[in-house]
């Protein structure tokens, strides 16, 4: 897994067209020591500062991730029976948990366009139960998905999941066997179950699956945190606590996600039954309680 200890950020000043001083600011990182992380910051900085000098250009931003580390702090670190790393919690940029899994394999599938709430009947119809009335039809999104999933299951006997509804869509994950999140076996995976493609970069760069334990701050109407680790200083890690305690409070009455059911041979790895439980309790997953789910804007602070 790929979460630097050390962080640093660095400036670089250069005069534009006007004359005016224009201030450039980059953060690099390091597993050795802040003093590298910040000697790297600050040789970036000036790259950008003299680049834009030249030719007026700043480097495209892009998406974070698919290019370098997330800076992100370790809140929890668990090693497996060898003393290999088996999963890390983090906390994300807009502040919820991130369980962080190097070989036990989570699945994202995106589907925006369904009704979430008839998720439940439709796995059960999909997989053998009883037929629901016509009126809880499946979307196109979860036809493609529930049935891309019912034939891999098929093909593949030995496989065993647990099938979670989130508020876009679905989270699997797959209990039977670890998986190295950068193997072509796992590409494969990917593919044939519609993972959403920055999900699958995603787990390269940071040589880890990821899912997400407690819900976005907008979706349970909290604001964003008022910073980023690591802090400035101690006023800034102080107000940055005060959010953290109202997040937690408004995150109590919602789910992050729901189990719908495990689908498959029945089979569970020894080093993934504490995973499941934690992540399950975590993300209060059989609580019955509704996923939050709340789109209002959300001011910073």
């Amino acid at each position: 897994m790929n979460f630097p200890r050390f962080w640093a950020k660095g400036t670089a000043r250069q005069l534009n067209s006007r004359g005016k001083p224009v201030i450039f600011s980059t953060w690099r990182w390091s597993d050795s020591s802040l003093s590298e992380a910040q000697s790297l910051a600050d040789q970036a900085a000036r790259r950008i500062a003299e680049r834009f000098v030249k030719d007026g250009k700043l480097p495209s931003r892009g998406y974070g991730y698919l290019n370098r580390p997330f800076r992100e702090p370790v809140l929890r670190e668990s090693r497996n029976g060898s003393g290999e790393p088996s999963f890390v919690i983090t906390r994300n940029s807009y502040g919820a948990t991130v369980l962080n899994t190097a070989r036990i394999m989570f699945l994202d599938v995106d589907a925006e366009d369904q009704d979430m709430n008839r998720s439940p009947g439709l796995l059960s119809r999909l997989f053998g139960a009883k037929p629901k009335p016509k009126s809880a039809s499946a979307s196109p999104a979860e036809q493609r998905m529930l049935g891309s999933l019912k034939q891999w299951l098929n093909q593949h006997p030995d496989w065993n999941c647990r099938v979670y509804r989130t508020r876009a869509g679905f989270r699997i994950l797959a209990t039977h066997e670890l998986y190295d999140p950068e193997s072509a076996t796992s590409n494969g995976i990917f593919a044939a179950l519609g993972v959403d493609p920055l999900y699958q970069q995603l787990c390269k760069v940071q040589k880890c699956f990821r899912a997400r334990l407690t819900p976005k701050p907008w979706r349970c109407r909290a604001s964003l945190p008022p910073s980023q680790w690591p802090w400035a200083d101690a006023k800034a890690e102080a107000k940055f606590r005060d959010w953290q305690s109202r997040y937690t409070e408004l995150c109590r009455p919602w789910a992050t996600c729901a189990l719908l059911g495990t689908f498959g041979s029945g089979e569970v790895h020894p080093e993934i039954k504490p995973v499941i439980a934690h992540h399950d309790e975590s993300t209060r997953a059989d609580s019955k309680l509704p996923l939050a789910s709340y789109e209002g804007s959300s001011g910073k602070g």
